[in-house]
């Protein structure tokens, strides 16, 4: 009489163990993860503000540390998860007015901090750049950039009405470079920034999720000064791209060949610094009547007389007291143009 009860015993065992199985077996669901990268979020250039040679983070930047004071070490260590889940591309009257930084998400509070003292990019109005965002997950979606008004203040923590009511950059499923899941993996994309701006200001981002209800959200704090993209406000312990021509980064000019309204030259990048780098930006500022027609290894973009060539897909990475170079054709009068060159 007892056989039956202890097979009956086996087979409600193994019948749970095999449920356990399957249950442990299936792989959790992806999540996207991102934030801005060119022009960094508070997320982000903390994290870089913060990294230390042990691989510890502290920052120094103080609004970046008053934020961890308030929001602990693990918003920096997931810089890339300022995220609503059900969000649905839903912003105002959603995200409260004061809480847009951190996407109303409770663990990144403070980063609604008004302080005119977070780590901050330089750029140009107007100008043409490269937007880098990260893809610590991939998925489809639109990436959505607006600016703030020319009455905002950074004495007080962002609403919806201190942003332009339209955006000025949308970009949808851009390409990407690097390995996704990394802290160097990003999308790209060129986009023009707005050309009535001087100052300070907030570039916000919203990432849309086009397969969930998952929508990203991020600050960025950038002053329109005429800047090529360089970083201030990070502290030494971190990652900060060095001011145009200085630290690791040199580039120099080379006429190869001229001709009557014309000429060909070569600029030859240079890392002089104690690491690798990983991407360049040489610029320079042509002459009257100069048009770059033609550039190969690099690609450009140009701003009034203003020209910023950075490196491809295959060049990017120079090694210590290693070299590489570019080349373009150009309209006009040739000339031996000062050349800076920063990390990008």
């Amino acid at each position: 009489m007892h056989r039956p009860r202890l097979g009956a015993l086996l087979l409600a065992a193994a019948t749970l163990v095999a449920s356990v199985v399957v249950v442990t077996a299936r792989p959790d669901p992806a999540a996207a993860h991102g934030a801005a990268m060119i022009p960094g979020a508070r997320t982000f250039l903390c994290w870089k503000d913060g990294l230390s040679p042990t691989g510890e983070i502290r920052p120094q930047n103080p609004a970046c540390a008053a934020a961890v004071a308030q929001s602990g070490s693990n918003s920096l260590y997931n810089w890339f998860s300022v995220l609503r889940s059900d969000a649905n591309g839903r912003t105002t009257g959603f995200i409260p007015d004061g809480q847009l930084c951190s996407g109303g998400a409770t663990g990144f509070r403070g980063y609604d901090l008004a302080r005119n003292d977070w780590p901050l990019t330089h750029l140009t109005a107007g100008r043409t750049m490269e937007f880098r965002y990260s893809n610590w997950a991939h998925h489809p979606g639109t990436f959505y950039f607006y600016v703030t008004k020319n009455t905002w203040s950074p004495t007080r923590a962002l609403a919806w009405s201190d942003l332009e009511e339209q955006p000025f950059l949308t970009v949808t499923n851009p390409p990407q470079r690097g390995a996704v899941g990394t802290n160097d993996g990003h999308y790209y994309f060129t986009g023009t920034l707005p050309s009535n701006k001087s100052g300070r200001h907030i570039i916000y981002s919203r990432w849309v999720r086009s397969d969930s209800q998952e929508n990203f959200f991020g600050c960025s704090d950038v002053t329109f000064d005429g800047g090529n993209g360089e970083v201030t406000g990070i502290g030494s312990g971190g990652s900060n791209p060095p001011p145009a021509g200085n630290g690791g980064c040199s580039a120099t000019f080379k006429l190869t060949n001229s001709w009557s309204g014309g000429f060909q030259g070569e600029v030859e990048i240079r890392n002089t610094g104690t690491a690798p780098l990983n991407g360049w930006a040489a610029s320079w500022t042509l002459s009257s009547g100069q048009q770059i027609s033609q550039i190969w290894n690099a690609t450009h973009t140009t701003s009034g007389s203003s020209v910023t060539a950075r490196n491809v897909s295959y060049n990017g990475t120079v090694g210590v007291n290693g070299s590489t170079s570019f080349g373009f054709l150009a309209s006009g009068t040739s000339s031996s143009p000062t050349i800076t060159c920063a990390a990008s």
